[in-house]
């Protein structure tokens, strides 16, 4: 009876097991893991609507059919996952469509269960700008569709720089290679070579304008910056009863480089270079330098006329503002209404700040600012039809205007003077391109540096050693890439989101495609020098047919700064991504 009662119980507990077993859905199910593969572990969504997919694998074991749902969390704002469940099989999908997203990058989770197991697997998303390059001519953007900005550079001859070259003999290869035109000197303390009534010395001017003569285009803008110190008063602001006087000084000027020299007591004053000096700027920032726009205009035509009596093939630069504030509006009506004398160029100066503690997002934000002032200079000038063609160049440009006055004193602030690392950072290489392509856009058609020979604030090289600093290779590959004259056609581009992300497009005269892209996308608000974020944008060259060749440079923070970047070549396609991963710039060009 008792074994018979066992041998029952033992085939009851039979079938309770081979029950549990078969279900497929209990114990062994249980205890045997899902498993979840991605196709890829990143995905690329355009901005632009266009589908993007992902595939999704599911393992267990065999004969298991529970059902598997997946869910993806982690998304961005305006980025959602189309997703197409395992179910009882193997694989899904998801497709990710970006309805508003910002561009970005992300690292969502992919999640699949089925109730009782769970598996995981992280993605990376990269919500990609859609740029997409036309093959019409933008007839509205620059000089009547004409890219015709050239790149230029600064030097400031003083008793802190004048030696450079004679130090640095190798420099002027350095200079040479930049390829800039119309290379600016304004000099200033002891280099202004009129030391007194009836006194001149230019040997330590020499030292620094012969060299930069003897390269390049042979053709510097010469800015007769301030007036010899006895004609100024107590400030040191030219005093009006001297501008006949200031007018024979730029005129013996003009002698000593272009009309065989001038004689002053039995001295014979001439320059020992061959090279004439074409171009000549009248007055340094005349605004902040104690001239209203009134006696300003007043100057300008008094000396104009008197340095053409000698040279009448020299040409003039105008203006040359402090441009901040107000103050185009304070001063271009009055010298585009009264100005009488020749104007070859009207220039100003953009800096971002005075303010080393201004915030990456504040310099960035300055240069929608400039655009504005140009635009306006250049309605002012369309007022007087002598005017209406003059071109606008920009003579002065970087992230910062503040220097140490002395005694470590900040010259805006008078707080202790910081310098501002963002003039020859990773900053920058995202900071320049970005103010050419917008001033380019306007219709200025020159944008010089300040300075060439400085610290690591406003150089391109060192000003003790001559070693080349991020910015060097920023300019000189905006001068290679965007070359003039003869100048780039500006092509007509739409992009799905500019804010963050400034995009170039040019066609040249050979027939290539150059499409520069800059990223100043700033990480954090309150980044200062910061790393910037990362930024993918696909570039839609499809309308131009096939190319033969393509090569891709870029500039960033992991750019050597002394042996410079090197392009990449590249398989030419419809479509071509571009990263940047903080702060840059990329050139892509494209040849048929």
């Amino acid at each position: 009876m008792k074994a018979s009662r066992f041998a029952l119980f033992l085939s009851v507990l039979g079938s309770f097991v081979t029950l549990t077993v078969s279900c497929g859905g209990g114990a062994a199910s249980a205890s045997t893991p899902l498993t979840l593969s991605l196709s890829s572990s990143s995905v690329t969504v355009l901005q632009d609507g266009e589908p993007a997919t992902v595939n999704v694998s599911i393992g267990r074991p065999s004969g298991d059919s529970n059902g598997v749902s997946l869910t993806v969390t982690g998304l961005p704002a305006g980025l959602t996952a189309q997703i197409i469940s395992p179910g009882a099989g193997s694989s899904g999908q998801i497709t990710f469509v970006s309805q508003s997203a910002a561009a970005g990058s992300a690292s969502v989770t992919v999640t699949a269960s089925d109730g009782q197991r769970t598996a995981t697997a992280d993605l990376s998303v990269t919500v990609a700008i859609l740029a997409t390059v036309g093959t019409s001519v933008n007839g509205s953007a620059g000089d009547n569709g004409v890219l015709n900005d050239f790149m230029a550079t600064s030097f400031q001859p003083a008793s802190w720089s004048d030696q450079f070259f004679i130090d640095n003999p190798q420099a002027t290869s350095t200079l040479d290679a930049l390829h800039s035109q119309h290379i600016r000197i304004q000099a200033v303390e002891k280099d202004v070579p009129m030391t007194g009534p009836d006194t001149w010395d230019f040997t330590r001017l020499d030292g620094m304008v012969n060299p930069i003569l003897s390269v390049a285009d042979h053709s510097p803008e010469f800015q007769i910056a301030v007036a010899p110190t006895w004609m100024d008063d107590s400030s040191g602001h030219l005093l009006p009863q001297n501008f006949s006087a200031f007018a024979q000084y730029c005129a013996n000027l003009v002698r000593y480089y272009n009309a065989g020299g001038f004689d002053v007591n039995g001295q014979h004053y001439q320059s020992s270079s061959p090279y004439p000096i074409e171009w000549w700027g009248i007055f340094n920032e005349p605004n902040i330098n104690g001239l209203t726009a009134t006696q300003y205009v007043e100057l300008y035509n008094q000396v104009v006329p008197a340095m053409l009596a000698v040279d009448p093939n020299i040409k003039l630069v105008a203006v040359e503002l402090a441009d901040f504030g107000s103050q185009p509006e304070d001063y271009l009506p009055t010298f585009v209404s009264q100005v009488n004398a020749q104007v070859n160029a009207v220039a100003t100066h953009f800096y971002s700040s005075c303010n080393q503690q201004d915030t990456d997002q504040q310099i960035f934000s300055t240069i929608p600012n400039f655009v504005h002032d140009v635009k306006y200079i250049e309605s002012e000038l369309a007022t007087n039809p002598a005017l209406a063609n003059v071109p606008v160049w920009v003579t002065e440009n970087n992230v910062n205007a503040d220097y140490d006055k002395g005694g470590g004193i900040s010259a805006c602030n008078g707080t202790p003077f910081v310098l501002d690392p963002r003039g020859t950072s990773a900053f920058f290489a995202a900071y320049r391109p970005y103010v050419f392509s917008q001033l380019s856009l306007a219709g200025v058609q020159a944008l010089y540096h300040w300075d060439f020979n400085a610290d690591a604030q406003f150089g391109e090289v060192n000003g003790t050693n001559d070693q080349t600093y991020l910015s060097y290779w920023v300019d000189y590959w905006l001068e290679r890439y965007f070359p003039t004259p003869p100048g780039s056609q500006i092509l007509d581009l739409t992009t799905t989101e500019a804010s963050s992300v400034e995009t170039l497009a040019t066609v040249r005269n050979d027939g290539t495609v150059v499409v520069m892209t800059a990223n100043h996308a700033v990480h954090a608000p309150t980044d200062n020098n910061g790393p910037g974020d990362p930024r993918t944008v696909v570039v839609d060259v499809s309308a131009w047919g096939s190319f033969s060749s393509a090569t891709l440079l870029t500039l960033d923070a992991s750019t050597n700064p002394t042996t410079g970047p090197t392009p990449v070549s590249l398989t030419p396609a419809p479509r071509m991504a571009i990263t940047l991963n903080g702060y840059g710039v990329a050139f892509l060009a494209l040849t048929k």
